[in-house]
């Protein structure tokens, strides 16, 4: 430690931190444009100039290390007049345009000009103008003659997105931030650029112009739209969400969101939003009121269940319902007799369900993933199912630690890896058990009876697990894919196994908002209960649906559909009239997660709560409020709730009451979780010549993302609503772009598809990635599970396509 002195302030940092630390710790704010906390040091915008004692000239104290018995004055009037001489450089080219400025009131070179500026500028000459440049559809630079080189961005994209997609370009005054080669930016955290840049040359192209920040209610939220549960501000105008930005907690989010926690509030506006009950009458859709509605329900219901009662009635939920939602949905259900609920609807392999003591979770603080030494990733996409815990890997990649994969793909996950496995889904059993093998190998111990007959370990697998047993900190997790397999639990198995064997935890990258909520609630699924593949093979005569969309949320649209379609009756949930109009025969319009309270548990057990930020649109109502009254219309005991708080503390107090004591209770009841046993002999692993791989697009996975324009027309989306074919099938099957290919299942009630088709040179050799939630390939959903053998040949390129389900939205020009 070294001991200085700021501003008559004795403090004292660790050897090698800068000046500007020293100050952040004494609270002393030093003017600064180009320094950020969470970046490494530019020291080019010079405005952080402080008076270092003996100093022959002021020093930037973001870039000055902090040395014994230095003495700094951040507010003497030498550093003053050093740093109204920066401010006075940097306002030469600045348009005075801040009435106009999409920035202004929230800008933080207008705040520091106040202070630190003229009121007259003495350069009278003509401003440089830098023309606009087409980033994409989320960040607009169409005012880049504001920029001021701090290169914010820039290092943003290099360090912690992990793609390097603005730079700077020339010298002098003709320095200017710009795309490569007119390419858009397509990260899946680029929004951060916007937050980070001082000025506003970066901003939302969806929020442009559309209100100004002192207009603006600014409330906390939590997003649901993945595990981590980033820490949200919404902002509102009147009734309606404006713009969503991040709200900094270090152990969940840092102080960055996704592009999908970002931008998903286009789809709370969307016209598709429900905002009133309807019943179907003659096949025609009415709107009534909550009363008729909820009495047609609930007669409805009791008509359908019958003489059979409860055993008649199931219910499926996304997993990104509320913990409040999701207890009051199980309790109702269970008072009517049944015991049929789940909300594993991309899942196909229950066979795991026998070890009760399972809860799927991360297996770790979120905090801790970037100080992992080796980990092992089985069947994740880490960047677009987890864009925030790919940003946590990233650096502890950067620090050394030795990350490696298990996919269907070599897809490029911005960092640096260890060993990479990409095989056929229908291999993965057989790879993973090989790297098991190699483990027990190296280890010097007999290989478990179900590994007897596993061929000697590739060279792959070896160096997997040499970097599995070295070092401290080490993980192996399942991905999203490696859940929705169809030898799930085998997998997991393996993988528990072999975190055992090598010292580390074995977690999940679980795959939504409350997917840990709803297994420790005991609703995925209920004990002794049917599961979703249980409620599709035998189809109950009443089903609710909370939330659920049946074409893009189910592993098996298909036999979802089928199952639909005998049911008597069919009461729809959701906040959006087309989650389940088709099949429906009542549509409750309950409220997305802003218009309502309630509470979320995310990957790593942290229980999060939230209260509504804007009024239910119309006659929307809380999903928890309708489940409350639909159990007094039952006229079951129980339900006298009068806030979503009431909920929480009786859906836990079973579990010690954990929604008082955070996350590391819940964190103590899912290490509880006892592992599966490996089977005694492993199942034979055929690939099939070409199989599907069915991967859940970032900007598809729940209903709410799939309605927001802007997100629709970034290149993740566009490359989603076509086939991926690896280039080994691309030049057997003699494809060229802009063909499509026709996809064809090989069962009895075999469908096809024709749809367009891109080269993936990421892809193992025998696989097409077909993507899930995706309307025009539903038909394919009669595999059973969202892999499997299909059948491929190339049609031409001006035969009939499927158009995407796109969003209806102002056209955005684009660059490919």
């Amino acid at each position: 430690m070294v001991e200085l002195e700021i501003d008559g302030q004795k403090v004292q940092v660790p050897e090698g931190a800068m000046v500007m630390d020293a100050a952040t710790q004494l609270g002393i704010y030093v003017p600064h444009f180009c320094y950020h906390h969470k970046l490494t040091i530019a020291a080019n915008c010079r405005m952080c100039l402080v008076d270092v004692e003996k100093a022959p000239k002021p020093l930037p104290a973001c870039a000055t290390p902090a040395a014994q018995g230095m003495v700094v004055r951040t507010h003497s009037e030498r550093a003053l007049q050093a740093q109204k001489g920066v401010m006075e450089f940097l306002l030469i080219n600045h348009p005075l345009d801040c009435p106009i400025c999409d920035q202004g009131g929230e800008c933080q070179l207008q705040d520091l000009a106040v202070g630190y500026g003229g009121s007259a500028s003495r350069y009278t000459e003509e401003k440089r103008v830098i023309f606009h440049k087409d980033a994409g559809p989320l960040i607009a630079m169409e005012e880049m003659s504001r920029c001021i080189q701090c290169t914010r961005c820039v290092r943003f994209g290099q360090e912690i997105a992990g793609i390097m997609e603005l730079g700077m370009a020339n010298r002098g005054e003709h320095s200017e931030i710009m795309t490569f080669v007119g390419s858009t930016v397509d990260s899946e955290l680029s929004g951060n650029m916007i937050d980070i840049c001082p000025v506003g040359a970066l901003t939302s192209k969806p929020f442009r112009y559309s209100a100004r920040t002192w207009e603006l209610s600014r409330r906390a939220s939590i997003s649901p739209h993945d595990s981590v549960g980033a820490n949200l501000i919404v902002q509102v105008k009147g009734d309606r969400v404006m713009r969503v930005v991040p709200q900094e907690n270090e152990a969940v989010n840092e102080c960055w969101i996704s592009d999908r926690d970002r931008f998903a509030y286009e789809g709370l506006n969307s016209e598709e939003r429900l905002t009133a009950p309807q019943i179907r009458e003659n096949g025609q859709w009415k709107s009534i009121d909550w009363q008729t509605a909820l009495e047609f329900t609930v007669q409805g219901l009791r008509r359908a269940m019958g003489q059979e009662g409860g055993a008649a009635l199931a219910a499926l939920a996304v997993p990104t319902s509320t913990v409040e939602e999701l207890y009051l949905l199980k309790k109702l259900l269970t008072a009517l007799g049944s015991n049929s609920l789940d909300t594993r609807l991309r899942q196909s392999d229950f066979s795991g369900d026998a070890n009760a003591a399972a809860i799927p979770w991360l297996g770790m603080p979120i905090a801790d993933m970037g100080q992992l030494q080796a980990a092992l990733f089985i069947g994740s996409t880490l960047r677009k199912e987890q864009p925030l815990l790919s940003a946590r890997v990233r650096q502890a990649a950067k620090a050394g630690a030795k990350i490696s994969t298990l996919h269907a793909a070599n897809d490029d996950w911005l960092m640096p890896l260890h060993a990479r496995i990409a095989a056929a889904p229908s291999l993965w059993v057989a790879e993973l058990a090989g790297v098991a093998r190699a483990v027990a190998q190296v280890k010097g111990i007999e290989a478990p009876a179900g590994l007897q007959a596993v061929a000697t370990p590739s060279a792959q697998a070896q160096a997997i697990a040499a970097s599995l047993l070295g070092g401290e900190h080490k993980a192996v997790f399942l991905g999203d894919s490696a859940v929705q397999h169809p030898q799930t639990a085998t997998l997991r198995a393996l993988a528990q196994w072999i975190a055992r064997e090598v010292g580390g935890i074995c977690g999940d990258l679980t795959e939504a908002g409350n997917t840990v909520g709803a297994a420790l609630l005991g609703v995925s699924p209920l004990a002794l209960g049917r599961d979703v593949a249980k409620i599709i093979a035998q189809p109950p005569r009443a089903m609710m649906l909370f939330g659920v969309e049946p074409e893009e949320d189910s592993a098996e649209p298909v036999a979802l559909h089928k199952a639909l379609e005998q049911a008597e009756f069919i009461v729809s949930f959701s906040p959006f009239v087309d989650a389940a109009e088709g099949y429906a025969h009542v549509m409750l319009p309950i409220a997305p997660f802003t218009e309502t309270a309630g509470s979320l548990v995310n990957a790593e057990g942290r229980l999060q709560s939230f209260n509504p930020v804007v009024q239910p649109l119309g006659e929307t109502r809380p999903g928890w409020k309708v489940l409350r009254v639909l159990g007094n219309l039952f006229e079951l005991q129980g339900f006298d709730y009068q806030s979503a708080a009431e909920v929480r503390t009786e859906a836990f107090a079973g579990l010690g009451g954990v929604d008082q004591g955070g996350a590391d209770q819940i964190a103590a009841r899912l290490a509880q979780s006892t592992p599966l046993d490996l089977p005694s002999e492993l199942p034979a692993s055929v690939a099939p010549a070409i199989e599907r791989f069915a991967p859940v697009p970032i900007y598809s996975s729940d209903t709410i993302v799939r309605r927001a324009p802007s997100l629709q027309r970034t290149r993740d989306a566009r490359n989603a609503r076509m086939v991926g074919v690896s280039t080994a099938l691309w030049e057997q099957l003699g494809l060229q772009n802009g063909d499509s290919v026709r996809v064809k299942v090989d069962t009895v009630d075999a469908q096809s598809v024709v749809l367009p088709a891109r080269c993936d040179d990421a892809l193992a050799p025998t696989v097409v990635s077909i993507a899930a939630a995706w309307a025009e390939a539903a038909p394919l959903g009669s595999l059973g599970a969202m892999s499997g053998a299909v059948q491929v040949e190339r049609v031409s390129a001006v035969a009939a396509v499927p158009a995407a389900a796109v969003p209806t939205a102002p056209a955005s020009p684009e660059r490919v």
